[in-house]
């Protein structure tokens, strides 16, 4: 993306009327005396006040979205640059706080080039109340939503800007820490180009979407029909859902392992599309990782809001069929995991993996430690958490995404400490007893049952695609839903020590698999 080609900044007022329903926005900010003795920087503040017709480099106030109260504030960058100073601090902080005391969700429009110079290290500290305060509006469990506008630069991104449940950028937009005019006046030379745009910082997993201005509303309202669905599901999972009669025998381990590994089997993204809606997939951790074995999402399951987190089995049709997941998609999903922590919000977890990435990179990333982390986040974890097997579950990557209040499996998923080639290479040295090894290691779903490992199964279509087993996903997802809203009706305290005791009995009487 070339200088030539970068977006014309968008006025403030512009963006937020495009965002907010006709007639809905209403001011908050109070007006800004002129107290500057600096008869340069006065001058400053009077031609922008003129060029602008604003107070300073901020607005903020409320408005409908969609029929839904928010709270917006929005940088306007032909004042200064959109510089943040002592004023622009205090306003913002005002709004934040505003917004935290009457309960509303929060939506950040910056474009800015940083700490207002003129004003010095006062302003540059502005920040840090800012980041107070966004923190405390997080804390009280409302959503904060921020869209980054060209260009967003400097200690406003890296305050305020980068600490949004969401995050999207203006396409094309320029956003990066240090502005490409300061790098060459520090270094000599240029910034190296296509580094601080957009859609890169998509692909590195720094922001969930690249959206013009005229998606942000539809786009904020499906994801705020989740993050403040205060509890509330649809009518479809407010009752159980009768399910078919288990077969009179069960799969062998080996007929559930093939089938988990069929071409074609649905993995995560099909069961959303056919059992979800008001889906928003999320990007990577947020922090610069992306690993595509691991989709993160916001949806309505079966009717009920919930924060998603699942392996994404991709189509490798090989015989470990199914995108290997690295570390960086564990931290991805501990992304999620605060996300429906800090929103009280349901976690519904996907486990269809073939196993966790084994390589240098993943070694050196810390893959070990994220799966042990990742453990640790769900057992404590104050949100509701349920579990979804639904196809191959192979060693930790998969025991990563499994500790919840509940477990649901389909009736061919299992779960098993290595992929069966692996358990059977080290015991015989060989793959060639891989499934007489999984049947004693007791990996299908109804050894899992039996164990208490898994607490429903769901039966499926032996078909290879189609009606069938699109009315089986439809069926999966009206159990999750009912088995959330089941869930989250529960008085906290009271799951989470179900939850640690469940894990705590496993084994405790002794005995082996058969």
């Amino acid at each position: 993306m070339t200088e030539h080609s970068r977006p014309a900044p968008v006025p403030a007022l512009d963006l937020i009327l495009a965002v907010v329903d006709p007639g809905s926005w209403r001011s908050w900010d109070r007006p800004v005396p002129l107290t500057t003795r600096d008869a340069d920087y006065r001058a400053d503040l009077l031609a922008a006040r003129e060029r602008t017709g604003l107070d300073e480099s901020v607005i903020t106030g409320e408005g409908l979205v969609r029929g839904r109260r928010v709270a917006l504030v929005a940088c306007e960058f032909r004042f200064l640059g959109g510089s943040i100073g002592v004023d622009a601090g205090e306003r913002l902080v005002r709004a934040v706080e505003r917004a935290t005391e009457e309960g509303l969700p929060l939506l950040a429009a910056p474009a800015s080039g940083g700490t207002r110079m003129q004003e010095g290290t006062i302003a540059f500290l502005q920040m840090v109340k800012v980041a107070a305060a966004i923190t405390d509006h997080k804390a009280a469990g409302l959503p904060y939503l921020v869209h980054l506008r060209h260009p967003t630069t400097g200690g406003v991104l890296a305050s305020w800007g980068s600490l949004g449940h969401l995050t999207a950028a203006e396409p094309g937009a320029l956003i990066g820490f240090l502005g490409p005019r300061v790098h060459e006046a520090l270094y000599g030379e240029e910034f190296p180009p296509g580094v601080q745009v957009a859609e890169n910082l998509l692909a590195n997993g720094l922001v969930d979407a690249v959206l013009p201005a005229g998606s942000l509303a539809e786009v904020a309202a499906r994801a705020l029909s989740v993050l403040c669905s205060d509890g509330t599901t649809d009518a479809t999972a407010e009752a159980d859902v009768p399910e078919p009669p288990a077969p009179a025998v069960a799969p062998s381990a080996e007929e559930s392992i093939r089938a988990s590994r069929r071409p074609g089997r649905p993995g995560v993204r099909e069961f959303l599309k056919a059992a979800a809606t008001d889906v928003t997939l999320l990007s990577g951790t947020g922090a610069g990782e992306r690993d595509p074995g691991l989709l993160l999402a916001l949806a309505r399951v079966g009717g009920t809001p919930c924060v998603v987190l699942g392996h994404d089995r991709g189509s490798h049709p090989d015989l470990n069929a199914g995108q290997a997941l690295g570390p960086a998609g564990l931290r991805a999903a501990r992304r999620g995991m605060r996300i429906a922590a800090e929103l009280d919000l349901p976690l519904l977890t996907v486990v269809d993996t073939a196993g966790a990435a084994l390589s240098r990179e993943a070694e050196e990333g810390g893959l070990a430690g994220e799966i042990a982390r990742c453990l640790a986040d769900l057992v404590n974890l104050p949100a509701p958490t349920l579990c979804l097997l639904l196809g191959q579950g192979a060693g930790g990557a998969a025991l990563a995404l499994l500790p919840a209040d509940r477990v649901v499996a389909a009736r061919h998923a299992w779960l098993s400490p290595l992929p069966p080639e692996g358990a059977s290479a080290i015991l015989y040295r060989t793959t060639d007893r891989a499934y007489e090894i999984a049947g004693r290691q007791g990996v299908r779903s109804a050894d899992l049952l039996a164990n208490g490992i898994v607490d429903r199964i769901v039966e499926e279509e032996d078909g290879e695609g189609g009606a069938e087993e699109g009315d089986f996903l439809v069926t999966l997802g009206r159990v999750i839903g009912a088995e959330m809203a089941a869930l989250t009706a529960r008085d906290e305290r009271e799951r989470r020590t179900a939850r640690r005791g469940r894990y705590r009995r496993l084994g405790a009487q002794g005995g082996t698999a058969s």
